[in-house]
């Protein structure tokens, strides 16, 4: 795995100054009930999700769900409409 570029160090340091994760501390590890999973994505698909993280102010959990929700709902409700 390589390592994050300045660039890329400063944007995720502001992100979570301004947005800081929820914690409870009775739950495992003290985070909210979020579970959180590590997915290895290719370069191509890495350097997208930064790019479009920094260019949307949002995480790369936060894109790759949008990308998940647009790609079920048009798959979903075809079938649903009877095409």
């Amino acid at each position: 795995m390589k390592e994050m570029t300045d660039e890329e160090a400063d944007y995720w340091d502001e992100y979570y100054t301004k947005n800081p994760p929820e914690i409870d501390p009775a739950t495992n590890g003290g985070f909210a009930s979020r579970s959180f999973k590590m997915i290895a994505v290719d370069r191509l698909s890495e350097n997208y999700l930064v790019a479009r993280a920094m260019a949307t102010h949002k995480t790369p959990t936060e894109i790759i769900g949008e990308l998940v929700r647009k790609e079920i709902a048009g798959t979903v409700e075809p079938a649903i409409m009877g095409k």
